[in-house]
């Protein structure tokens, strides 16, 4: 492994840092390759003293990175969020590492067979920027639960944020146990290279190609956290002020900078109408202003601005409805916010249905009949989440049967992220692998299967010479 930190070019101070840490973090692991639940139970429950110690700090932070994002937000979605995770991982540890029995074949008998979850070593997480501290705590903990060493790449759109982290993070880890890098693209490129015993990334398709790419170098197992084009399926027997409600929660939050964000509406075809007033209704009692209120997020940098605007005007160019919900009047012009927006009567040939939206943009589209939304949606790359709004179980149940996606909600929209005691990852287009909960534990472990014989070797009845009458009982009582 070092050989490949070697091959890494030393372009900047920063990544020659990088490999000094990395190799400080190999050498620490050796020294304590299997860590007690003691140890792993102190190194979680050290973070939350300092979280709630950093917390008008990363609020500040964020809200400075994003030039405006919703303090109750941060608050819900990186400071409470990760504090409840602490909580869970912290209680749960002990029981996820112990040794597990397993059953023995009779050709190995008599023998003891178990399952030891050992941990890998050491670990990479890549941030993005819409969540830059939860996104960096939550695979960081089942992480630290299985006794890793963690190295933490942050997002260079969100700089003040990351030095916060950063800060927070030396407080509490020696650099070789928890260490937080920051800097600019070639330092992320060169991070992606490094010979980790597992990588986890969260961010765009295109970059996760990317990193996987960089990690097949040295065989590094990748957990890929992307996100697509997540829909939300209305059934009309559902209340449509309160599918309308449920939805606006999923869609504001953090100005739908969210990878599990509602991307696109599938409503009754006779009930669209209704769905557009209703939620326009709910958006403008929650945000009867926009530009300078500080309850309503902005988007987080001019880039990402520039892309969702140029969504719109390709899809009005090309026919579509806009409706935007702004019921003050305002001009955004001369700001970094963009107003709730739905799309109507679009095609597939509008950029707007070819990509995540990962915005304030929201698609509408009319369907005929349940089975036409189920197709529409398995025609196209498995979403990251999936959110269905109906009271009946037999359809809930035929409609997730019926549908592949990462994960999702029944009758609400992003909460499945927050329930810590369930996997989180996605599925083909939207990622590989999952993380939170003890699927997180066992993403981060080597599952070692282990083989224990005693004075006694049952197995000499196989041993060659092959032509012993033993060897014919043995398969024939194997055979029935």
């Amino acid at each position: 492994m070092v050989a490949n930190v070697a091959q890494i070019a030393d372009h900047s101070p920063e990544i020659k840092d990088l490999k000094r840490i990395f190799e400080a973090q190999q050498k620490a692991f050796r020294a304590n390759p299997m860590p007690t639940a003691e140890e792993r139970i102190d190194n979680i429950n050290r973070l939350k003293p300092a979280l709630i110690k950093y917390a008008d700090a990363i609020i500040e932070s964020v809200n400075d990175d994003f030039t405006n994002r919703a303090k109750s937000e941060t608050k819900i979605a990186e400071i409470m969020s990760s504090l409840e995770e602490i909580k869970y991982c912290a209680k749960n540890v002990r029981k996820w590492m112990k040794e597990e029995k397993r059953h023995v074949p009779i050709s190995v008998r008599p023998a003891k067979a178990k399952v030891v979850y050992q941990p890998l070593g050491v670990v990479g997480i890549i941030v993005p920027w819409n969540y830059p501290v939860f996104l960096a705590i939550s695979p960081l903990l089942p992480a630290l639960a299985a006794g890793n060493r963690v190295m933490i790449k942050m997002s260079e759109y969100t700089p003040k944020t990351a030095e916060t982290f950063k800060k927070l993070i030396g407080e509490v880890y020696s650099e070789d146990h928890v260490s937080v890098i920051t800097g600019e693209a070639d330092v992320g490129i060169a991070f992606s290279k490094l010979p980790f015993d597992h990588l986890l990334f969260t961010g765009s398709t295109s970059v996760g190609r990317h990193v996987m790419r960089a990690a097949s170098e040295n065989l590094t197992p990748v957990t890929l956290e992307l996100g697509g084009k997540s829909p939300v399926i209305i059934h009309e027997s559902f209340d449509m002020d309160e599918a309308a409600e449920r939805i606006s929660f999923g869609k504001c939050m953090n100005a739908g900078q969210t990878c599990v964000s509602p991307d696109y509406i599938l409503a009754p075809s006779h009930q669209i109408e209704d769905f557009i007033e209703s939620f326009t209704k709910v958006v403008s009692r929650w945000y009867p202003s926009k530009k300078n209120n500080q309850d309503f997020t902005a988007v987080v940098n001019q880039r990402q601005h520039q892309r969702l605007q140029g969504y719109l005007k390709d899809a009005e160019e090309k026919g579509a409805r806009i409706v935007q919900i702004n019921p003050a009047n305002e001009d955004f012009a001369d700001s970094q916010k963009i107003p709730i927006t739905m799309v109507l009567d679009t095609t597939d040939d509008m950029l707007i249905e070819q990509d995540e939206i990962f915005g304030p943009l929201l698609i509408v589209k009319p369907y005929t009949s349940l089975d036409n939304a189920i197709n529409y949606v398995n025609d196209r790359p498995r979403p990251l989440a999936l959110y269905y709004f109906d009271m009946d179980v037999n359809r809930q149940d035929y409609v997730m049967n019926h549908t592949h996606a990462g994960g999702g909600c029944i009758n609400d929209t992003l909460t499945h992220v927050a329930t810590a005691d369930i996997p989180f990852g996605g599925v083909g287009p939207s990622g590989m692998g999952h993380y939170h909960g003890k699927e997180g534990f066992l993403t981060f472990s080597k599952a070692k299967g282990i083989v224990a014989k005693g004075k006694v070797n049952g197995a000499k009845m196989i041993y060659p010479p092959w032509d012993r009458p033993i060897h014919k009982i043995i398969f024939k009582a194997l055979l029935k």
